[in-house]
């Protein structure tokens, strides 16, 4: 039996300013949060961390979908901008010191296999129920007062859905996660990663970029 193309699959009906509009009318937004190294902290950093985010799930009236996604990471692109830098550089220590650095990263890299993960928090507004018309409505009568009447409800179910947003945000900043909502863009390739997961992740860090 043929599978149903991947358009099918995705029950996304538009991206609209960060908002993600699902076929049945449900609205979310995707957060990306920083992560905190719990196995760093000691022993009562850890229970009042606890404490805080059971506090914080039990807070919620509204479900939220924490995703981890963990990708390989791939240095080639980085690899080959070292090996320039190498060849560019006229001081032949730094040149040597180079070399050495880009033996070491290729060793790390073929000992262990580096990762890179993203955290992402998903926050939910429940479907727009869509009420079926009268005979005059039917008709076609009346269609422009109606999109008007839908749009309003659109704009008004966003505006909640930030709040939600704002909610969390506070939340997890109050555990010490910065979190920022996605943009159209950003959910875009967001996706794309998803459902091809074959792809290795390229670092976001450049040659010479100071930290």
């Amino acid at each position: 039996m043929p599978q149903a193309p991947v358009q099918q699959q995705i029950q996304i009906e538009d991206i609209q300013e960060g908002v993600i509009i699902l076929k049945g009318g449900g609205l979310r937004a995707v957060l990306l949060t920083t992560s905190v190294n719990f196995s760093l902290k000691s022993t009562e950093e850890q229970d009042a961390l606890i404490y805080k985010y059971q506090g914080f799930i039990n807070s919620l009236d509204f479900p939220i979908q924490i995703l981890v996604i963990s990708r390989q990471l791939d240095i080639s692109a980085y690899l080959t901008a070292l090996e320039q830098r190498r060849k560019e550089q006229p001081n032949e220590l730094l040149r040597i010191q180079i070399a050495e650095y880009t033996d070491f990263i290729k060793n790390l890299v073929q000992m262990s296999n580096i990762m890179s993960q993203t955290f992402l928090v998903v926050v939910p507004l429940a479907p727009v129920e869509k009420k079926e018309g009268g005979f005059i409505a039917k008709l076609g009568l009346f269609q422009k007062s109606n999109n008007q009447n839908e749009n309003k409800s659109l704009e008004e179910l966003k505006v909640q859905l930030w709040q939600r947003v704002e909610y969390v945000m506070a939340g997890l900043n109050g555990l010490g996660i910065k979190a920022a909502p996605l943009n159209n863009q950003e959910i875009t390739e967001l996706f794309y990663h998803l459902y091809n997961m074959g792809l290795k992740e390229k670092p976001t860090f450049e040659v010479g970029q100071e930290k």
